[in-house]
């Protein structure tokens, strides 16, 4: 499918791409372009203009903070970048593994954090991690710089919090030495993306709990926390008979109207998907903690 005649502009600043989008209404921005174009070959948006800000310098960098509380990743580092970067992988494992289970190797090697992130695709990886790090985006518009939380960017079905005139410019994860994390996706055969991904975050003294975080995507419309399962885990001891109660919440913290179903499977099947990966992805864990 071809898609509709649109206007090209490539910004030369993070400025320069505020100013575009603010001189054409409607334009879109476009870094790897992975969400985007797809959705623009089958007619789901038709933008008037793309502002590519792919080639701008400075907003690729992955790097820990100097004080060790935080990892910043650039809005233009690629999957491949982050599934690979050391710095995600000791300190927000969940996300090195969302960004390495991400489409195949050229959505990988071309495909943006930031742009992901703002897009709001629930069918994705990233935004369970997100979710499980409690991370943020940091953002820039015409009236300045703010920060997004997770739990506060995702509104709907490719809807968030990032207003049509604003750029991503990195996703700022916290750190703790005393947590793990880690992400676990159940693939839709037909389409590569999540049929249900679970990303966790555990912070435990070695005996017990102390707090959990626990995020999903694909099974529902919109990516989403999973507080009775967080309840269930937080104070409660490391073991097996903990996760496996904690894994039969899964289901009963979301409205079952939220439960996507197509036909790869039944919103009733996501449903039960969910506790089972939820518990393997609290597994995954178990030799860590």
């Amino acid at each position: 499918m071809y898609v509709n005649d649109f206007d090209y502009y490539r910004a030369d600043s993070v400025d320069d791409a505020l100013e575009l989008l603010g001189d054409h209404d409607g334009a879109e921005l476009v870094a790897g372009a992975h969400g985007l174009l797809p959705r623009m070959k089958t007619g789901d948006e038709s933008p008037p203009a793309l502002v590519d800000i792919g080639q701008l310098s400075g907003l690729d960098a992955i790097e820990a903070a100097d004080d060790g509380t935080a990892v910043s990743v650039g809005a233009l580092a690629t999957h491949a970048e982050i599934a690979e970067s050391e710095p995600v992988r000791q300190h927000a494992a969940a996300l090195a593994d969302a960004a390495a289970e991400l489409g195949d190797p050229q959505v990988r090697n071309g495909g943006t954090i930031g742009g992901n992130l703002a897009h709001g695709d629930a069918r994705s990886d990233p935004p369970a991690a997100l979710l499980a790090l409690d991370g943020a985006l940091e953002v820039r518009g015409a009236d300045g710089e703010r920060t997004i939380d997770a739990t506060d960017l995702f509104e709907g079905p490719f809807e968030t919090a990032v207003d049509d005139d604003e750029i991503v410019t990195a996703v700022r994860l916290p750190t703790d030495d005393d947590a793990v994390s880690a992400y676990r996706k159940r693939r839709d055969p037909l389409s590569g993306y999540a049929m249900v991904g679970v990303g966790v975050w555990l912070r435990t003294d070695g005996e017990a709990i102390e707090e959990a975080r626990v995020a999903v995507t694909g099974a529902t419309t919109t990516p989403t926390r999973l507080p009775a399962v967080e309840d269930e885990l937080e104070g409660a001891a490391v073991s097996e008979e903990t996760i496996t109660a904690a894994a039969a919440e899964a289901g009963t913290t979301v409205d079952d109207e939220a439960f996507v179903s197509d036909v790869q499977a039944t919103a009733e099947y996501r449903a039960h998907l969910l506790t089972i990966d939820t518990e393997r992805a609290l597994y995954d864990l178990l030799d860590d903690v």
